[in-house]
């Protein structure tokens, strides 16, 4: 693995590629039948290898390829149908609200076509008290700041400043929480 400005560059491994399994599993067996808000957060902790605090709420189905690198802060919640790329890292803090159908990817390919199949990655931070409405897509290396809003269908791929509204693809300031 070689660092870059903006992560990681990522080669497939088996072990990579083993622990992307595992992730996988685990997300199935969370995402099939009925499960209580408590018996979802232990499939959360499994997932993610960290403890999750029990004001965390996720609505399966929610589908993370790489849960080692995954945060969830006290009081956050995830809507139905997420889909997390996490391997370059996401964090959600405390209070987030993720809409329904959002999609966090962390990774990308290098535009040159001899580069392209590895996989570089850069963190995502979904700010204190910020919400992402519904159908949401946020680029690696994106920065929501504390209590931003993300309008519905927005592709988000560049920072949000704190207390901000934006909307758009590409996501652009709309103005300043009232």
């Amino acid at each position: 693995m070689n660092t870059n400005p903006s992560g990681k560059d990522y080669v497939g491994s088996d072990e990579l590629y083993a622990a992307v399994q595992q992730t996988m599993r685990l997300c199935a067996e969370m995402n099939t039948g009925y499960h209580t808000e408590a018996e979802v957060r232990d499939f959360l902790r499994q997932i993610t290898g960290s403890e999750v605090d029990d004001t965390v709420r996720v609505f399966p189905p929610l589908n993370i390829n790489y849960g080692q690198t995954t945060r969830f802060g006290r009081d956050s919640f995830v809507n139905f149908g997420c889909t997390f790329l996490a391997l370059g890292g996401i964090t959600i803090e405390e209070g987030a609200f993720i809409g329904p159908h959002c999609v966090l990817a962390t990774e990308y390919h290098p535009e040159e076509p001899a580069r392209r199949h590895s996989l570089l990655t850069a963190p995502i931070t979904i700010g204190r008290n910020a919400w992402l409405g519904a159908d949401v897509k946020v680029l690696a290396g994106v920065t929501i700041g504390e209590n931003a809003i993300v309008a519905a269908g927005s592709v988000v791929t560049k920072d949000v400043p704190p207390n901000m509204v934006v909307a758009g693809s590409p996501a652009r300031i709309i103005r300043p929480i009232k």
